[in-house]
């Protein structure tokens, strides 16, 4: 991925953070997913009184393209912090994680941990998920 790409998704991810609904965290988090195609998918994390119903950014963004058709991807960008203030590296939940490996070969996809376009770090999925658990486990 060249660094004109990378620094659009950490610009997208972070315009999300103001579409947030963080009322009980006060923890927002925006995303931006790329796919294989080149379209960007956007998502921002929304919280629920209850809890469990709570959404991640990444897994809006996820749910948002796979809404469309799409369900190749290449990278995602994940941004975040109290009050919306971005000052260090937040990576996935372990659910977002699972989302991504079912839509996502592990060895190829990355994702950018972003404090700013200048202040980043990729990682592959499975660096983040060293054992996955994938579709091909259950066949």
């Amino acid at each position: 991925m060249d660094e004109r790409t990378i620094k659009k998704m950490i610009k997208t991810a972070m315009e999300q953070i103001r579409f947030s609904y963080a009322p009980y965290s006060d923890f927002k988090v925006g995303a931006s997913l790329l796919s294989e195609n080149g379209d960007i998918f956007t998502g921002c994390n929304i919280e629920n009184a209850a809890y469990s119903p709570t959404n991640c950014a990444e897994r809006t963004a996820f749910f948002k393209a796979v809404s469309k058709g799409v369900r190749d991807f290449q990278a995602i960008c994940i941004v975040g912090g109290k009050s919306g203030n971005v000052t260090e590296y937040i990576t996935p939940c372990g659910v977002c994680r699972q989302v991504m490996m079912e839509f996502c070969n592990p060895e190829t996809f990355q994702i950018i941990l972003a404090v700013d376009e200048e202040h980043y770090r990729i990682l592959t999925l499975k660096e983040l998920l060293p054992l996955g658990f994938g579709a091909e486990d259950i066949s």
